[in-house]
């Protein structure tokens, strides 16, 4: 494959200290990629993170004029550099965490056509510099995200990412916290080949400007992933979830219907028949609602493909 373009592109809030630096570091010429562009979204910053990603040297810049958060911004930058005609599109954070010169390890599996997502792996486990709580959210993370997604995958986590065109133009983040999580549950819906490969994950100067607290962004990623879990797997999740319920309800009703018909002290046990019954009512109901979300599903993933081909008919029309 010759003749590519690459698009870096760089979600950024309040990192006028940094974004300089990690512009300078992506490497410019690359094999087998024909141009190399960088493209800054800045997300609303208070400080001059757009004049410094001008003044280091990026394309492109745009500028939300509000901060509306991770999820929203990463998508305006897929939109955008599809817009620009990318090939192929990494993401890399602000915060010169990642080290820019490993994107030709990104871009590898995709130039060889073994991929349509590469993410970069951090090795999360060995990093010294990570504090537990965050650390052991991100595996927890990793682990739920793995069952949903269906394939292998050891950091979820990871914004160190290069997308083929056409799993760009396949992705449609709704969160409104980060896109991690959720678009590697969606790679595995919709059969996009998704692969690992180690990188380097520096400490962090500062805080972090997405992470207000731990336990926040633990909270919230938790609910991402149950969200996105839900929205691909209902029928599964729900019917799974009524069985065992009419199941457990089994056990009080047979007790009842055992004492009633057989040793005949029913009025002594109302109580089972009680809890028996209506554990597997809930039962029926959420198999029901398993069902209805089900077709609720395939609405949502018949709409995705419109969407998939009006932005393919109108990128490729730019």
């Amino acid at each position: 494959m010759v003749g590519l373009k690459l698009i870096v592109q760089i979600p950024a809030y309040n990192e006028e200290k940094s974004i300089a630096n990690v512009i300078r570091e992506i490497p410019r010429k690359i094999k087998g990629i024909d141009k190399v562009e960088v493209l800054v979204i800045d997300d609303g910053s208070k400080d001059n993170t757009s004049k410094a990603a001008k003044d280091a040297g990026a394309d492109h810049v745009i500028r939300n004029t509000k901060n509306h958060g991770l999820a929203y911004t990463f998508q305006k930058g897929l939109n955008f550099a599809l817009k620009l005609g990318a090939d192929i599109i990494v993401n890399t954070d602000a915060d010169f965490q990642y080290d820019q010169k490993e994107i030709p390890q990104l871009l590898k599996p995709i130039l060889d056509q073994k991929a349509d997502i590469v993410s970069g792996n951090r090795k999360v486990e060995t990093l010294t510099h990570m504090i537990g709580a965050k650390k052991y959210g991100n595996i927890l993370g990793s682990k739920v995200v793995k069952i949903s997604a269906g394939y292998d995958i050891i950091d979820a986590s990871s914004g160190f990412r290069a997308y083929s065109r056409e799993a760009a133009l396949q992705l449609f983040v709704i969160s409104k916290h980060t896109y991690t999580h959720e678009t590697l549950i969606q790679a595995g819906h919709k059969n996009l080949k998704v692969i690992e490969v180690p990188v380097t994950f520096r400490k962090r100067e500062g805080h972090s400007k997405l992470i207000k607290s731990v336990s926040s962004h633990i909270k919230k990623s938790l609910a991402t992933i149950v969200r996105n879990t839900l929205m691909y797997n209902s029928l599964k999740f729900f019917s799974y979830t009524g069985f065992i319920l009419i199941i457990l309800g089994l056990i009080p009703f047979i007790r009842w219907f055992y004492l009633s018909y057989i040793v005949y002290t029913a009025g002594n046990h109302i109580q089972s028949l009680l809890v028996g019954v209506m554990l597997m009512v809930f039962g029926g109901m959420s198999i029901l609602i398993g069902l209805i979300s089900d077709i609720l599903a395939i609405n949502r993933k018949h709409l995705e493909e419109i969407l998939y081909h009006i932005k393919k008919l109108d990128f490729e029309k730019r």
